[in-house]
């Protein structure tokens, strides 16, 4: 009998909190850890991050069980809660540090990742084209801790309610089946 072994998706679509909160719900997922990667400076702060000159993406390090969800259905779910098509931004969240990306940590992941947008641009599921970026995971810096389990901690916050929660509700909605206990 051989162990279970997870594997990590990392993946930046707008404000972490609302990846995060999605992800945490996915079953086969057994941790979304909010945090920085794909910029210049070591061990990042949100507000340094957040002056939109370090290079790093708000993201999300996903560990999950491949037995019960695969990474392209990972994607699948990325691609639904977040808009690929505008760079730099998700929403009123403007900045380099919410620029959609899929940060890869093997050649598997990234010919996946680059199959995935080819697919959904055939398919013209999206009214402008993907600027989704794919590149290899560098370092990954975890946010600081007030980060983790935002939504679930502070759900009645504005942001929270205009941005965060329908996010998770389109989610909810559209892949019931992969919800944890669902």
């Amino acid at each position: 009998m051989s162990e279970k072994t997870n594997e990590v998706a990392i993946l930046a679509g707008g404000c972490f909190w609302c990846i995060e909160a999605v992800f945490l719900d996915v079953a086969g997922v057994s941790a979304a850890q909010s945090g920085y990667i794909g910029g210049h400076l070591d061990a990042p702060s949100y507000e340094r991050v957040c002056d939109g000159d370090t290079g790093h993406a708000e993201a999300v390090r996903i560990e999950f069980d491949p037995a019960v969800i695969g990474y392209s259905d990972l994607l699948d779910i990325f691609f639904a809660i977040h808009d690929p098509t505008t760079p730099n931004r998700q929403g009123n969240d403007v900045g380099t540090q919410y620029r959609s990306a899929i940060f890869t940590t093997s050649p598997e992941q990234d010919a996946i990742a680059r199959a995935k947008i080819e697919q959904l641009a055939l398919e013209g599921e999206f009214d402008a084209p993907i600027v989704t970026e794919v590149e290899p995971a560098g370092t990954f810096w975890p946010a600081e801790p007030y980060h983790d389990n935002y939504f679930a901690r502070n759900g009645r916050q504005p942001y929270c309610q205009f941005v965060v929660a329908p996010k998770v509700a389109k989610f909810r909605k559209a892949f019931a089946g992969r919800r944890k206990g669902g």
